[in-house]
C-alpha cells in the first residue's frame, strides 16, 4: 500500500500576482498561475502523489509564500526551499537543467535539449517544459524559440511576459 501524502495549499495573492502553491512535509509540489484553477493543483498533486489528502493551509506555505513575495517584489533572485516532485527521468532531467538558467537570463528549447546531452528532443523537452509542476520557481518561463521569440507557456502567454519583465529579459514577442 503507497503511503499517503497530506499536500497543503494556499492561493497566494500578492499585489497584482496570484498563485496556487502546494506542499508535501518534504517539499514545494506545485505552483500554478492566476490562470490555473483548483482542480489543476487536485490534479497535478493527484499524478505525483495518488493517495493524497489535500488541505488548505496558509500556515504550512509561509515559507514558500515568504520567497515568492520577495522574488515578486525583486528582491530575490532564487529559491532557497526543497522540491518534492514527481516526473520521468527525462522530465527531471530537463526541469534540473532549467534550474540552472540564471536570473535575468534565458536560453532556447534546443539549448535546453544540447544540456540534457540529447540535442534531437528539442520538442520533447518542450512537452516536459509543459509539465514542469513548480512554474516560476523552476523557471520554465525563461525559456524561449529561437532567435529571442516569445513561446508558449502553460501559465499563460501574459504571465510569461510578466516574469520576464520582471527579470528584465528581453525577448521578441
Amino acid at each position: 500500500m503507497q503511503d499517503v501524502k497530506q499536500i497543503y495549499y494556499h492561493f497566494l495573492e500578492h499585489h497584482d500576482w496570484k498563485v496556487y502553491i502546494a506542499c508535501t512535509v518534504k517539499g514545494l509540489c506545485y505552483v500554478g498561475t492566476e490562470h490555473s484553477s483548483m482542480n489543476e493543483l487536485v490534479s497535478c498533486c493527484r499524478k505525483q502523489f495518488p493517495n493524497c489528502d489535500i488541505i488548505e493551509n496558509e500556515e504550512k506555505l509561509t515559507p514558500y509564500k515568504n520567497e515568492l513575495i520577495e522574488y515578486f517584489e525583486g528582491k530575490r533572485t532564487s529559491f532557497s526551499f526543497p522540491f518534492d516532485i514527481r516526473g520521468t527521468t527525462f522530465q527531471m532531467a530537463v526541469w534540473k537543467a532549467l534550474q540552472e538558467i540564471p536570473f535575468g537570463q534565458s536560453r532556447c528549447y534546443s539549448d535546453i535539449a544540447f544540456k540534457i546531452g540529447n540535442p534531437k528532443a528539442v520538442r520533447a523537452v518542450g512537452t516536459a517544459i509543459g509539465s514542469n509542476p513548480v512554474a516560476i520557481v523552476i523557471p520554465c518561463h525563461r525559456v524561449l524559440g529561437k532567435n529571442g521569440t516569445l513561446t508558449g507557456f502553460s501559465g499563460g502567454l501574459d504571465i510569461k511576459e510578466k516574469l520576464l519583465n520582471l527579470e528584465g529579459i528581453t525577448y521578441k514577442p
